[in-house]
């Protein structure tokens, strides 16, 4: 018979089961067949995938002759060495390669060795086997000292082919589909929740944004599934401990069970739950190739907060979203997490504006949870004139935001004084002068809105004294007008005005009619200049 790469194992398990050794004839059928397979089989990449794939009818007694730990064993060593190397060609560069690997032009061998520098170039062939044998694998590959990130590419490629929900899990760059050239393999037959709960197994401890990703659509195909909760446990807190690297629109996963909220918030609880309770954090992919965006001076918890304080704007629309579940979200972590409180402002204002009948009380212990110091200046105008808050919580933003001008205005004043004061070494304590640093936006509108307020101030002071000003010359104009009949007694009318008359001399002494005193005439003239002049210099001042 003819023995061929799809029918070595079983041929060989079958001389095995039926003794078919020397004893009984010279060249007999096992010997061939063990010769074969390793002359043959175990020096060629395709020939082992395929030796591996027809294994699974007779895996009992191929495991008896360790066929699958030498095809396993042969597969990782060859996954360490140039792929040029084997003998065969590769679909990534099509019909320009000969079978011995040299790069061919018009037909003609140049003798020029491909030297492949893709990593994942043995993904797409090692996804034709069976879950178990995968599993057999990608565990001998770790022993053999494969880089994580590698194996985690292969885990994760995997997972994508059977697991059709991950498709859209998937990171930025969709490299090509790698495989031999004449690679006829047909898809292995997987149980989708003995493979979500094996390649949970598989999954090493580390971080990176995409395995995040990753592992948050290995999730929400586990919720679908149903699989045991230990294995969804286990995600669930793999997830809570890089918490920090997630995305928003991974971690909005709908509600699947019976429950009446779009989103699973109770499964959003666990994970956040399992971040504050990790003591030792996992550390990220090195060399960071699956996930190069990772800093690892990055503060994780402030990015929680941030990135919590969004979810909860996205759940918040949901009518059916009970206050209870948004306070334990708001309030899972520390208040030192959040440097500023407007993105829980401005999720509170969503969830208000989405449920109008929540009564006052309810309202005022969800806004509780908001430290109105740590409002910004547009927050807090925002605030104050919003009509959803309770009146109680709009006087509470009034009275802080009056509080942080008058800090402000103190550092202002303060700085000014450093400013004329004699210069000389001064040393700022780190904690002032962080505050400093952080009130310069306050101190700057401060001053801007002090300069407008004072000139606002002038010019009322100023226009009310001109409003007095007129009132009382048209006041004096009506009297005067009035007593116009009156003339002949212009001492009278002198003393409406507010003129003081000289004293005639009639009444001091009886002289002669030709005195040097002016006569009444001449007095109310002088009245009426006095007057008019007034009225000229009160106008000038418009």
């Amino acid at each position: 018979m003819e023995l061929t790469t799809r029918n070595i194992v079983t041929v060989y398990c079958a001389a095995d089961y039926l003794q078919m050794t020397d004893e009984y004839g010279e060249d007999n059928l096992l010997s061939k067949s063990e010769n074969f397979f390793h002359k043959n089989v175990l020096h060629n990449w395709k020939d082992c995938i395929l030796a591996l794939q027809s294994s699974d009818p007779v895996i009992a007694r191929a495991e008896k002759l360790q066929i699958i730990r030498k095809c396993l064993s042969a597969v990782s060593m060859m996954v360490c060495t140039d792929p040029s190397l084997f003998g065969w060609p590769m679909m990534m560069y099509g019909s320009l390669q000969s079978p011995g690997g040299s790069i061919l032009w018009n037909g003609i061998n140049t003798g020029a060795r491909i030297r492949s520098a893709e990593s994942d170039w043995w993904f797409e062939d090692i996804s034709y086997l069976s879950v178990g044998l995968f599993e057999r694998l990608i565990n001998t590959m770790e022993t053999r000292g494969i880089r994580p990130e590698i194996l985690v590419g292969a885990i994760m490629y995997y997972g994508r082919k059977y697991l059709p929900g991950l498709g859209r899990w998937k990171s930025g760059q969709s490299g090509k589909t790698r495989t031999v050239a004449s690679f006829s393999l047909t898809p292995a037959v997987v149980d989708q929740k003995v493979l979500i709960e094996t390649i949970e197994k598989l999954l090493p401890e580390k971080k990176g944004k995409s395995f995040c990703r990753f592992l948050l659509g290995l999730l929400r195909v586990a919720l679908i599934l149903g699989v045991s909760q230990m294995c969804k446990d286990s995600l669930e807190r793999r997830i809570g401990m890089q918490l920090e690297v997630a995305t928003l629109d991974s971690l909005l996963i709908p509600a699947y069970s019976d429950s009446d909220t779009l989103y699973d918030v109770d499964c959003m609880e666990r994970i956040i739950h399992h971040f504050m309770s990790s003591e030792t954090r996992i550390t990220s992919f090195s060399p960071p190739s699956l996930d190069p965006e990772t800093s690892p001076s990055s503060e994780p918890l402030r990015k929680v907060a941030k990135l919590i304080d969004n979810y909860i704007a996205e759940v918040a629309s949901d009518i059916n979203l009970k206050p209870r579940k948004i306070r334990f979200l708001a309030e899972a972590l520390p208040e030192s997490s959040r440097p500023l409180h407007d993105g829980l402002y401005r999720a509170l204002d969503i969830y208000f504006k989405a449920h109008p009948w929540l009564s006052e009380k309810e309202k005022e212990e969800l806004c509780n949870i908001i430290d109105y110091q740590k409002l910004s200046i547009d927050a807090c105008a925002h605030a104050s004139q919003n009509a959803r808050l309770p009146l109680r919580v709009v006087l509470q933003v009034l009275f802080f935001e009056q509080m942080q001008l008058r800090t402000a205005l103190a550092g202002c004043l303060n700085a000014l004084d450093t400013e004329s004061a004699p210069a000389g070494p001064i040393t700022i304590p780190s904690e002032m002068a962080g505050q400093i640093l952080q009130r310069d936006g306050w101190i700057t509108v401060v001053r801007e809105n002090q300069v407008l307020r004072g000139d606002m101030e002038s010019m009322r002071s100023r226009v009310g004294e001109l409003e007095e000003e007129f009132i009382k010359i048209k006041q004096e104009m009506k009297k005067v007008t009035k007593s116009h009949s009156s003339l002949s007694s212009p001492r009278l009318v002198a003393r409406k005005i507010g003129c003081k008359l000289i004293p005639r001399s009639t009444d001091v002494q009886p002289d002669p009619v030709d005195s040097t005193g002016p006569t009444p005439r001449a007095s109310v003239e002088q009245a009426r200049r006095s007057h008019h002049s007034r009225h000229r210099k009160s106008f000038s001042l418009f």
